[in-house]
């Protein structure tokens, strides 16, 4: 990623809606599995960026503890001091972890990065979680849908939710929610993609509060969807939860 996308992440990350949303589906997910799984081991934020989904998670998830695991030294820091959690340097293609100390390993929106290799960052979250334990994956939706932010951001790759089902099921891992979301917004999103230049700004930006709060509560209705057990059938994004098998 960009410096200057990392220092925007820093500054909006915390009252940009999408990033409210996307923590709280993941952090609810996460939650709910942990609570019916037996595993031991930390919670790991791999690929914690400047660390705003770490603080949400806090000093622990359902009696686990949080750490964090970020490749750029300068946003590793910056996780350090926003979360007040520990950050490990290091990348998710070889996981400066022992084997089978995870009780869960949160993905958001790193698959997909270009110096990321999916089918190695998968084997080594499946080495370092132990039997049972849980893994949540956002990813970006759609490979159609690549824009000018995910080249700044160096996204190389979106997925449908069947090549997100696959990749994950094919390293020992058992999907056990497969749902889109950013439904609501999609055509919004669509036609912001159909229509915006090669130098488009970042999406990472304040928003004026009264737009804020309209997409907010769309993704709250997502939300809400998704934890009563609906499979959303579109969306700009997708979230998978899993489970490593024995």
């Amino acid at each position: 990623m960009e410096r200057a996308e990392y220092e925007l992440m820093h500054a909006v990350e915390d009252r940009m809606w999408w990033y409210r949303g996307l923590r709280r589906l993941a952090s609810g997910q996460l939650a709910r599995s942990l609570a019916r799984s037996g595993a031991a081991g930390s919670v790991l934020d791999a690929g914690c960026g400047t660390g705003g989904m770490l603080r949400l998670l806090g000093p622990d998830v359902a009696g686990r503890p949080a750490i964090g695991l970020e490749y750029d030294p300068v946003a590793a820091s910056m996780a350090r001091t926003k979360a007040a959690r520990p950050v490990v340097s290091g990348s998710v293609n070889e996981l400066p972890l022992r084997d089978g100390v995870l009780a869960a390993y949160v993905s958001l929106d790193v698959l997909c990065h270009a110096n990321v290799d999916p089918a190695r960052a998968l084997k080594e979250a499946h080495r370092c979680l132990g039997p049972g334990a849980i893994a949540v994956f956002n990813l970006p939706a759609y490979s159609w849908m690549l824009s000018a932010h995910d080249r700044r951001v160096h996204n190389a790759r979106r997925f449908t939710r069947g090549e997100a089902r696959a990749l994950v099921s094919a390293h020992g891992f058992r999907v056990v929610r497969a749902s889109y979301w950013n439904t609501l917004l999609f055509p919004l999103m669509l036609l912001h993609r159909l229509v915006e230049r090669g130098d488009a700004e970042s999406d990472v930006r304040d928003y004026p509060r009264w737009l804020d709060a309209i997409f907010s509560t769309a993704l709250a209705i997502e939300r809400a969807a998704i934890g009563a057990g609906l499979n959303l059938p579109f969306g700009g994004s997708l979230m998978i939860v899993a489970v490593r098998d024995a």
